[in-house]
């Protein structure tokens, strides 16, 4: 009976591990060098929520949401609007 018990944790351990690893939330922050580059991969930009208003007026896209990746490239977000590289 011991043995079954420590079997079962072992492999719910083993199998917890490696659901959640590849997933991680820091992975899909990535920080661009420019907005071209940054374009490339979101043709709208990425805002930090979905709330936030464009100060520039019309764009054609619209921005991707969100939050992690908007702080990881706030540095591009030139007018403070809460959205980097808006287009």
């Amino acid at each position: 009976m011991k043995r079954v018990t420590a079997i079962i944790l072992s492999a719910s351990l083993i199998l917890g591990v490696s659901v959640v690893s590849p997933f991680s939330a820091d992975a899909a922050a990535k920080s661009y060098k420019n907005c071209k580059a940054l374009n490339k991969d979101y043709k709208g930009g990425v805002a930090k929520d979905s709330n936030v208003k464009n100060k520039g007026g019309k764009t054609k896209h619209t921005p991707h949401v969100s939050a992690d990746l908007y702080k990881a490239n706030k540095k591009l977000d030139r007018d403070d609007d809460g959205i980097a590289c808006e287009k």
